[in-house]
């Protein structure tokens, strides 16, 4: 089954709570009211492509983010 990409053009994307840690320059900014999909985009470059999730996928990597189950070396 083909899918059509979602317009994005009026998008309210929202930076990363994490935006004003350590490293600024690591953030990721996401946009709201698609229904069932997370759309995702580097915030560094705002213009550039934008990865879209499933709304379950998006939470179950938020989960585990959160659970800390991507330790970092």
């Amino acid at each position: 089954m083909s899918r059509s990409a979602p317009d994005l053009s009026k998008a309210a994307w929202r930076k990363s709570s994490y935006s004003d840690g350590p490293d600024p320059n690591s953030c990721i900014e996401v946009a709201d009211g698609f229904a069932g999909i997370v759309p995702v985009r580097d915030s560094k470059d705002p213009q550039g492509p934008a990865l879209t999730f499933t709304a379950d996928a998006w939470n179950a990597f938020v989960t585990s983010v959160r659970g800390n189950e991507f330790p970092t070396a």
